[in-house]
């Protein structure tokens, strides 16, 4: 008998004690990002698939979970699929990331809501110079890679993220 999917509820609590003792780049706990990120999906109309993914998609890359605990989580395979395209590879150049991410279905709203999130300007304010501009630099540059430099509105972007279009 197949289990059944775990709920949204416990996928962020698996993702919140993954990522229990990780802090982000301004000292602050990882956990408030992925709630960010998780937040930015659902207001850009994402689906529950995509909210899971946004609380997972830095699981893998950060070692917070293994690759064997996706493969074999209770999720369904588009939220596994998303959180591999969202998990960057070591050495791997900017350009494979991204068309991988604008290849899956659903991804690029949780890649949208990230780099939202990435570059808040609040968040990046505590940050110092050299980094804050390097990391500005760093997101705009991913944001161009997947088209996110246009005017559409969430429900457009969400929409051709979900039927893999770009």
């Amino acid at each position: 008998m197949t289990e059944p999917d775990l709920t949204l509820a416990e996928v962020e609590a698996i993702a919140r004690e993954a990522h229990a003792t990780q802090t982000d780049k301004a000292g602050r706990p990882y956990a408030e990002h992925l709630a960010a990120v998780a937040e930015g999906v659902r207001v850009r109309g994402g689906s529950d698939a995509q909210t899971a993914a946004a609380w997972l998609h830095d699981a893998i890359e950060d070692d917070a979970l293994s690759p064997e605990w996706l493969a074999d989580a209770a999720l369904p395979p588009e939220v596994k699929d998303m959180v591999l395209a969202l998990t960057k590879r070591p050495g791997e150049e900017l350009s494979s990331y991204t068309a991988r991410i604008l290849g899956t279905p659903g991804a690029l709203l949780v890649k949208e809501a990230d780099l939202a999130h990435n570059a808040d300007p609040a968040r990046l304010a505590v940050l110092d110079a050299a980094t804050r501009t390097r990391l500005a630099a760093k997101y705009a540059q991913v944001r161009g890679l997947l088209g996110l430099t246009g005017t559409a509105s969430p429900g457009d972007r969400k929409d051709s993220a979900n039927h893999g279009t770009h």
